[in-house]
């Protein structure tokens, strides 16, 4: 059959001369779609037509196929078979089976205070799950395009818009004061003059200075000297232990990291913060994803 036959088929006369080769009886085969015989008996004339062949013959007790209708008969059984399960809704999503692999974009901040609840939720699940985490970057949001990464969590708009994301917020977030326990200042309090004036260590994981602390006390004619500007949010912490400079960061991961640190309320006022979950909408229905942003929000309100 050329290729110009093919687009004169529809799949309705495939299936019909399916049942045909299959029943070798043109009422049986029209009983197996559910089609009157009349309507079978009118597929298998526009059949013949488009094949040039008469497909079948009339024989005692039903029809037998010509040659050409014989060497059909497999691969039409396959195609029709591999197209059935091509279009098969995708079979629901079991977790303990499952042995998915997702790639998140993340920074070691929300790895050090979410990822240890999260996969141990994962695992609990799902013990075949395997997660890969990489830096979050400029490059993220492509990545979450070409379908590179599964998903990204970060402080809201600090990626800026990301084409064809979706969003969940998963918590809002408050920054506080860092200092060692035994800083001149840890148990007094700091009021603006004081703060403004000693050194601070500041996390940039973009590389790029400045933000809402800097913001605000330049609003208030105060300027800080940032005397340690670090790309992770990690060594920061073991740096304030052995020095006098203070650090201001979320307040989650300072309590996560607790030992030999005292936290003091920031002595201006700053906007909270929010940590969201970003997918691309081509997942949005996919069974293990919706699963995914699921068991990640569940544990999100927990921390």
């Amino acid at each position: 059959m050329h290729q110009t036959h093919l687009l004169n088929l529809d799949l309705n006369l495939l299936k019909s001369l399916d049942a045909l080769l299959v029943e070798r009886s043109v009422t049986r085969a029209a009983a197996r779609i559910g089609l009157t015989q009349p309507a079978m008996s009118h597929s298998l004339s526009r059949l013949r037509a488009a094949f040039a062949d008469p497909l079948f013959v009339r024989v005692p007790g039903g029809i037998e196929p010509t040659p050409r209708a014989e060497a059909l008969a497999k691969p039409l059984a396959r195609a029709l078979a591999e197209l059935a399960e091509a279009v098969a809704p995708p079979p629901l999503f079991d977790p303990a089976q499952s042995r998915r692999r997702f790639t998140i974009a993340t920074d070691d901040y929300l790895e050090l205070i979410l990822l240890p609840p999260l996969m141990a939720r994962l695992w609990q699940l799902a013990p075949g799950i395997d997660v890969v985490i990489v830096p979050v970057s400029d490059r993220s949001g492509a990545d979450l395009v070409k379908g590179a990464i599964d998903a990204i969590i970060s402080v809201s708009g600090v990626l800026g818009g990301l084409q064809g994301a979706m969003t969940l917020t998963l918590f809002e977030e408050r920054f506080v004061c860092v200092l060692r326990r035994d800083h001149p200042n840890a148990h007094v309090g700091l009021d603006l003059e004081t703060f403004a004036g000693l050194p601070h260590v500041q996390i940039a994981p973009t590389g790029r200075s400045g933000g809402p602390l800097d913001r605000e006390l330049d609003r208030l004619g105060k300027r800080r000297r940032v005397a340690l500007q670090v790309p992770h949010f990690l060594a920061a912490p073991r740096i304030i232990r052995e020095t006098d400079a203070v650090l201001t960061l979320g307040e989650r991961l300072a309590r996560a990291l607790d030992n030999g640190l005292v936290l003091q309320p920031v002595p201006v006022e700053l906007p909270r913060f929010a940590v969201a979950l970003y997918w691309h909408r081509r997942r949005h229905d996919d069974p293990a994803h919706r699963w995914l942003r699921s068991v990640t929000a569940e544990v999100a309100r927990t921390i």
